[in-house]
């Protein structure tokens, strides 16, 4: 396989094309792809940790979570594959056996992810019990949802002992129970996102209520906490009452046996994916689609701008861009495609397809899958996201902006199962170019931008943890004596958290508040250099700190505050040694680890790389509308941040011996001018005043 460069496009060398030789019925067949812009690109060491199992064979996530199994109520955050299904069978088998539970009743948010939790032998590996639900209270099945309500009251009034049923069963149900009936019980919620407290959401209700007018434990399950609206899964007093567990997601990926690399990166488009792009015979999709991978493609929303609006025909189109249909097997639903390039006939599986006797049938054949060979691709909409296991899978690739950081990581998870047939992972997000003419261009913009940031923030979410302390003049001789490993960094001026609230947030919270944080409107607006960083930093984070914790005092805020600007930075730099220092590039230049403050890093924008990487990856043109939807729609100006820029206005008018010009085309110069303006304004109403 070797890589070659793309022809120019507008005068810019965007993407690289890879070839690739294939045998096809004994024939030497060569074909072409386009390789992802990858914002992401991330190394694993292979240590099978993560897939080590203990005495009790529990792997090491499972293990963690176990210690906590006492507490009344626990949220547990691990990434895809992990294996939190079955860390919740260790915990709720204890609290059956062990801590006077009685029933134990899993809600899963759709059907298909109920398998997970089917009856599980335990005991041969160190465990003390098996996990055996009966078959007749697995709920996730076909059939009415009256019926299953009924079956879920049979159930509470029955000897079973474990229920599984979907979180719409569990709603429905619950507009027939007193809470007190669920005394004694543990409610298991998975993938816990889809709570909301929004009093409209009737699954956060039903949380709510289990916690004031009941007894009964909860244990929630997320992969992430990021729900993608501005909405709190949870209020700040209920969600205090919760025992967090968190495992890392490197140390998940870092510690399998096959995986070695993962790539997050993108495919710009004009017009319709599935058309022909302007100087090329493909479309978007045929360009990066690599039949030689085994593929999930997830098609837009009938909702968003990139769909065709008719789910069925957008099935259709991605059929057209791979080959030409052959055949449908009635028994498994698959269909079976010639590739119109290789002529290789692909088993594709349509899970779009809402016929639930034909869906059945295909998700009932995925579930035996068992080799590589049984499906190439699978085309999906809703499903195939969270708990969807096709360990086989090598690239998620998804059509369309998605708004949810834990989507995005749910999709990324299909991809990352530790299998033998890969040692590659890749996620790729093909995204709609802005177009000046176009009428959504502002929408097109701010999805562009939001894409570009949860990549910035899966980079983070996806490398080594730090941890940072002061550095006191003191202390400078042995400040490395509490770190073995390399990961404890030490800053001049840092503040450390001292109250446990600020400690919990930084603990638990961290990826969860950077993604509401990057992903804030005002953010994206200053995402690309529009904005000084020290403004960045240390007005428009801290404010939307606030927002999110009220509950906070100052020093609170500032130490959660130091930590996420710090965490941000340094994940976003290379740290290099040589000889017995260590150096850490940022902002394009090395300073010595040792010299690093917080003054310094306040100066340094976190947007930065990813910008640069944007940058670098559409046309100048496409760059231009970016900068000129953004000039547009302006951020108001705060007294906060003119003071920020004072200092960098003086500095200004000494280097260049004018004042800042509100018509620049420099955004910082304009911004600066903007600042003077109204400082000048506020002069002006304070001598009125005074």
């Amino acid at each position: 396989m070797r890589e070659t460069p793309q022809t120019e496009r507008n005068n810019k060398k965007v993407y690289f094309t890879v070839k690739a030789k294939q045998k096809v019925n004994n024939e030497t067949i060569q074909t072409e792809y386009v390789k992802p812009i990858n914002l992401v690109a991330v190394n694993y060491a292979q240590t099978g940790a993560s897939k080590k199992t203990n005495a009790l064979g529990m792997r090491e996530m499972q293990a963690k979570a176990y210690e906590a199994r006492t507490a009344k109520y626990l949220l547990l955050k691990a990434p895809p594959a992990s294996g939190k299904s079955r860390a919740l069978m260790f915990i709720a088998l204890d609290k059956l056996m062990h801590q006077g539970i009685k029933k134990v009743i899993v809600a899963v948010p759709e059907r298909s992810i109920g398998n997970s939790f089917s009856p599980t032998e335990l005991t041969k590996y160190g465990f003390f019990a098996n996990w055996e639900p009966a078959q007749r209270y697995n709920l996730c099945t076909p059939g009415s949802e009256g019926s299953k309500v009924q079956a879920f009251l049979n159930f509470l009034q029955g000897k079973e002992q474990i229920l599984i049923c979907t979180h719409a069963t569990l709603r429905f149900a619950f507009e027939g129970l007193n809470e007190k009936d669920l005394n004694d019980c543990l409610l298991a919620i998975d993938e816990f996102h889809h709570v909301s407290a929004d009093g409209d959401n009737r699954l956060g209700e039903v949380i709510r209520n289990v916690m004031q007018k009941s007894n009964a434990h909860i244990v929630a399950m997320t992969g992430s906490y990021f729900r993608g609206d501005s909405i709190p899964v949870l209020l700040p007093e209920d969600e205090e009452k919760f025992t967090k567990v968190t495992y890392n997601y490197y140390d998940q990926l870092n510690g399998y046996e096959h995986l070695k690399s993962l790539g997050i990166g993108y495919h710009f488009y004009q017009g319709r994916y599935y058309k022909k792009q302007p100087e090329s015979e493909l479309s978007a999709l045929e360009e990066i689609l690599d039949e030689n991978l085994k593929t999930i493609i997830h098609i837009p929303s009938v909702n968003s701008a990139e769909s065709s609006k008719e789910k069925y025909e957008e099935v259709s189109h991605v059929i057209d861009c791979i080959g030409e249909m052959e055949y449908q097997d009635n028994e498994t639903g698959i269909l079976y495609v010639k590739s119109k390039r290789t002529g290789r006939i692909l088993k594709i599986a349509d899970l779009v397809n809402d016929n639930q006797k034909e869906r059945d049938k295909v998700v009932s054949y995925l579930r035996g899958v068992s080799k590589p060979d049984d499906i190439d691709m699978i085309i999906a909409l809703g499903m195939a996201k969270e708990g969807f296991d096709w360990p086989f899978c090598e690239h998620a690739l998804t059509i369309g902006y998605r708004g949810s950081l834990t989507e995005i990581i749910q999709i990324i998870g299909r991809a990352t199962r530790d299998s033998e047939n890969k040692t590659h992972a890749q996620f790729t997000n093909l995204i709609a170019q802005p177009d000046a003419v176009d009428d959504d261009v502002k929408l097109a913009v701010n999805n562009m931008l939001k894409a570009i940031t949860a990549s910035l923030l899966m980079e983070q979410v996806l490398a080594p943890n730090f941890k940072f302390k002061p550095k006191y003049p003191e202390n400078e001789g042995d400040e490395d004596s509490d770190d073995n490993d390399g990961k404890i960094i030490h800053i001049r001026g840092f503040k450390k958290a001292t109250s446990q609230r600020a400690k919990d947030i930084i603990e638990s919270d961290l990826n969860d508040l950077k993604a509401r944080i990057l992903q804030d409107d005002t953010m994206l607006k200053a995402m690309p250099g529009n904005i000084e960083p020290e403004v960045i930093n240390t007005v428009l984070i801290p404010k939307i700190i606030r927002e999110i914790y009220p509950d906070l005092n100052e020093d609170e805020v500032e130490a959660v505050r130091q930590y996420v600007v710090v965490d941000s930075v340094i994940k976003n730099s290379t740290i290099e040694e040589q000889g017995s220092k260590k150096f850490i590039r940022m902002a394009g230049s090395f300073v010595n680890i040792d010299d690093i403050s917080i003054d310094l890093i306040d100066t340094i924008n976190p947007f930065q790389k990813a910008f640069e990487i944007l940058s670098k990856s559409v046309t100048t043109s496409v760059l231009r509308v970016i900068q000129d939807t953004i000039t547009v729609s302006k951020i108001d100006m705060t007294e906060e941040e003119a003071i920020v820029l004072w200092p960098k206005i003086k500095e200004w008018v000494v280097k260049t011996g004018e004042q800042p010009n509100i018509q620049s085309f420099d955004p910082k110069e304009q911004r600066m001018a903007q600042a003077l303006i109204f400082l000048r304004e506020a002069k002006r109403k304070r001598a009125q005043n005074g």
